[in-house]
């Protein structure tokens, strides 16, 4: 039976990074913002705390420049059954600390597990991200991801191995996407959401899965006790952008699921009108058996959520967007499709732009 898994990069070495400019921060005041609400999303405490990002301790930081004058896009692409590219990340340290509600509060959080950038912690910024190193397979991945650290009983039980995760078209035209922009940063579900606002949460898949067992929105009593199982989430975080805000107080509110439209069409609302990609978690922990234990640093395993911090080279996302899900593919971390050899990757054998 698993139970246990040393903190390990995997063989992913960090890539030495040289230290880019500070992205530029929104300069108007913050004199009037909508109100906005996220159907589904439990809400999460308001930042109060000012930060490197955010001097004024507001909650509200702004996008500079906004992107405006978007309609969203209600037309009917090519048939693609695949527009996607994975990240593939390691996990990287786990602290009880969160740079998105808890700003320049380090031990504030309840323990979090890390992957994706080495330097994450309560003081992290979204220009200290550009200096710092990454488990993820590409060098210009260095996006802040962590979620609560999961425990069998006290023994802390870290994911196993470089994890996925998908970068999908959250909308059905897919052709509209565009990548995040520098500083973005989100929580997906809630710490204080209920079981059933779990299960309802837009972004939910199949729950806790391991074995045969699927839809289960707490940990199951107990899974197989074989080597080959392992316990396994997929979560969907919301797509659409209001294009002004890369975080409001509630972490949530300038994001947005995309709506359904009729015909199994799905599009942004009017109010978040800009398409993004839809990241999609798929976690895997080495444990089974006997899961009575079992728990997240955030409580039951509906409190499960995540949270993410772009800090993507701006090049590298964009060529991976415009290959991968603008152009209808199913890529690998290279950003190539081996269905469609034809079209080439993305990414050398560094996993770098040539």
């Amino acid at each position: 039976m698993f139970t246990s898994l040393s903190l390990t990069t995997a063989g992913i070495a960090g890539i030495a990074a040289t230290a880019n400019a500070a992205p530029e921060t929104g300069t108007a005041a913050h004199t009037a913002h909508a109100a906005y609400s996220m159907p589904g999303m439990p809400g999460m405490p308001a930042s109060t705390q000012a930060s490197g990002d955010d001097p004024d301790g507001d909650g509200y930081i702004m996008a500079n420049p906004p992107v405006t004058g978007v309609t969203p896009s209600m037309d009917v692409p090519p048939q693609a059954y695949f527009h996607e590219f994975q990240a593939k990340c390691a996990p990287t340290h786990t602290a009880p600390d969160d740079p998105i509600v808890y700003p320049g509060q380090p031990g504030k959080s309840h323990d979090h597990t890390f992957m994706g950038n080495t330097t994450t912690n309560a003081n992290t910024t979204a220009a200290s991200l550009e200096t710092g190193n990454t488990t993820c397979l590409a060098p210009g991945d260095k996006s802040a991801y962590w979620m609560p650290s999961l425990f069998k009983g006290d023994q802390k039980i870290l994911p196993d191995g470089v994890q996925t995760i998908y970068y999908k078209a959250g909308v059905t035209d897919y052709r509209s996407v565009r990548p995040f922009p520098k500083g973005l940063r989100f929580v997906v579900g809630s710490p204080m959401q209920s079981k059933e606002e779990f299960k309802n949460l837009k972004g939910t898949v199949e729950g806790w899965e391991c074995g045969d067992s699927f839809k289960n929105y707490d940990f199951p009593a107990s899974c197989p006790d074989r080597r080959d199982v392992q316990l396994n989430l997929r979560l969907q975080a919301p797509s659409c952008w209001d294009g002004i805000h890369l975080d409001t107080p509630d972490h949530k509110s300038h994001m947005a699921y995309p709506v359904a439209g009729g015909a199994n069409y799905n599009s942004c609302p009017a109010d978040h009108p800009v398409a993004l990609p839809m990241i999609e978690f798929k976690m895997a922990w080495p444990v089974n058996g006997d899961m009575s234990q079992v728990r997240l640093a955030s409580g039951a395993g509906y409190s499960f959520h995540y949270d993410f911090m772009n800090a993507w080279d701006t090049a590298t996302l964009d060529a991976m967007v415009t290959h991968c899900i603008k152009g209808g593919l199913q890529c690998d971390p290279h950003g190539y499709d081996e269905n469609h050899p034809d079209k080439g990757a993305v990414l050398d054998g560094n996993y770098r732009l040539p």
